[in-house]
């Protein structure tokens, strides 16, 4: 078992920028395919990038450039650097992980364990 908690979100300006954070305990990150993903009000959720244990990372288009993701294994914390806010980034960023790094990257369902989310809020 894997309990994910995140930190880090808030209300910030257009092209202001935000770190959110996913603390792990139970099992190590190094474990684990991790992800971050988002679910704006009535709309579903979606992928927002993934890192592979071996430090390989991927991002949806609409983040691509603006996002990073990061992994610290001594502190088994996963991060998301959020540069260049936008308004359309505003919904609740949730953690993942998930044993295979292809279902991050392709499905919200199945997914093996979650975080409880935090809200980001980007005015205009």
């Amino acid at each position: 078992q894997v309990q994910l908690v995140e930190s880090g979100g808030g209300l910030v300006q257009a092209g202001g920028s935000l770190r959110l954070s996913c603390a792990a305990s139970g099992r190590t990150v190094s474990d684990y395919a991790m992800g971050w993903f988002r679910q704006a009000p009535g709309k579903e959720r979606e992928f927002v990038a993934a890192s592979r244990s071996g430090g390989a990372t991927y991002y949806a288009d609409s983040v691509k450039g603006r996002f990073t993701i990061s992994r610290d294994n001594a502190k088994n914390s996963v991060y998301l650097q959020m540069n260049s806010l936008k308004p359309e980034d505003t919904a609740v960023y949730y953690c993942a992980a998930d044993n295979h790094i292809i279902k991050l990257r392709t499905t919200t369902r199945g997914i093996d364990y979650w975080g409880q989310g935090t809200q980001v809020t980007v005015s205009s």
